[in-house]
């Protein structure tokens, strides 16, 4: 898959375009995670060629403008969307729209799938009216293979605009790894009691909640132990045991198999010796009421995917840091870090959130002058 616009760079062309400019450390600290004030493509080359991260990052999770044509600002502590009356500092300016806005994504895409690791993932988020287009853009990049969800992010209360449309109240983020050997904790949810009521619907004799499951699945094998008859039933046609039938035999032995009134054998699954359920791909949550810095994303949400994707010590990278939420998350779970961003503004946000955490920071900027973005000394 390719998405095809104007002024499109080949990879070489994208690496070759970006200027060599040397990071300058600006203090001295004995903690490795890096905090880089400066434009996100200089500083990503930087990483490749001077800082040896090529193929190292285990994590990559990115927040990056959506093609709003907006201007965001702080003043008094408050994130907001720039308006002729506005006088806060800006944060910064969401002005590339169409294929500008594509090519300067997939630029640093290009750049973030050479620091990946073979176990690494990316999650990308964004919004419905341009995420299509982007998933696009990722398919070319990091293979349609290695696509692994669209997960829908419920971020506000319903909305009742006057406009043409149904109201929207969630954003998506995109998903994606380098390769299938992929690091994965399976994330878990906790059952509520509606969840004990509606999925564990049955009450033995003892009151104990449970529900009952196939114990056969698709795929018919004409030999081995899984094909062999348990207590005289063979698996239906087109089927076959999901365990042997020593196995099958242990479980029923154990009161753990349950038999219809026709002798047809289910699982026992109890309530109480579940320890969550999986994760499904839509999620709820919320952004922060009152975000210090703009589009500030929930601290859980940054959690959970910090928690499932990257292992204790994996570098974590967000090229988009803003308020540092994924830097604090990062930190907060025993992992390694480095976030990058050009905005003034997001550096002051990002140093007073980690600040809460007490953790010396190694924090580096760039001097450097490029086409619509400020010079940092």
């Amino acid at each position: 898959m390719q998405l095809l616009y104007p002024n499109k760079k080949t990879e070489q062309e994208i690496f070759e375009s970006i200027p060599n400019i040397e990071l300058e450390t600006i203090n001295i600290s004995k903690n490795i995670n890096l905090l880089i004030h400066s434009n996100n493509l200089v500083a990503l080359k930087q990483l490749i060629t001077h800082y040896n991260l090529k193929g190292k990052i285990d994590l990559i999770y990115i927040d990056p403008p959506f093609a709003t044509n907006n201007t965001f600002t702080v003043s008094e502590g408050r994130a907001s969307t720039i308006s002729a009356t506005s006088n806060g500092t800006v944060a910064y300016n969401d002005k590339l729209t169409g294929s500008n806005f594509i090519e300067f994504l997939r630029e640093r895409l290009v750049l973030l799938k050479i620091l990946l690791s073979e176990q690494g993932s990316i999650y990308l988020h964004i919004d419905y009216k341009i995420g299509h287009y982007v998933k696009i853009v990722m398919d070319e990049i990091f293979g349609i293979d290695n696509f692994r969800n669209d997960i829908t992010r419920v971020k506000c209360n319903p909305k009742n605009f006057s406009r043409k449309g149904y109201g929207n109240i969630k954003d998506l983020i995109l998903f994606y790894s380098k390769t299938d050997n992929l690091i994965w904790n399976e994330p878990k949810t906790t059952y509520t009691d509606l969840d004990k009521f509606k999925l564990f619907n049955k009450k033995d004799n003892q009151g104990k909640h449970y529900t009952t499951i196939p114990l056969h699945a698709p795929g018919e094998t004409k030999n081995g132990k899984t094909a062999q008859p348990f207590k005289g039933i063979l698996p239906p046609k087109g089927r076959h045991w999901r365990s042997n039938v020593e196995v099958l035999e242990q479980l029923d032995n154990s009161g753990l198999i349950e038999w219809s009134e026709k002798g047809n054998p289910r699982k026992i699954i109890y309530f109480d010796q579940q320890h969550g359920k999986r994760l499904q791909d839509i999620w709820e949550f919320k952004d922060p009421q009152y975000p210090v810095y703009p589009t500030e994303k929930n601290a859980d949400l940054l959690d959970i995917i910090i928690k499932t994707s990257s292992n204790e010590n994996s570098i974590v990278l967000d090229c988009f840091a803003g308020s540092g939420t994924t830097l604090k998350a990062a930190q907060k779970n025993g992992r390694q870090w480095i976030g990058i961003d050009q905005s003034d503004e997001a550096i002051k946000a990002i140093i007073k959130k980690l600040d809460t955490l007490k953790s010396d920071l190694f924090i580096t900027k760039t001097d450097f002058q490029i086409i619509n973005v400020k010079n940092y000394i």
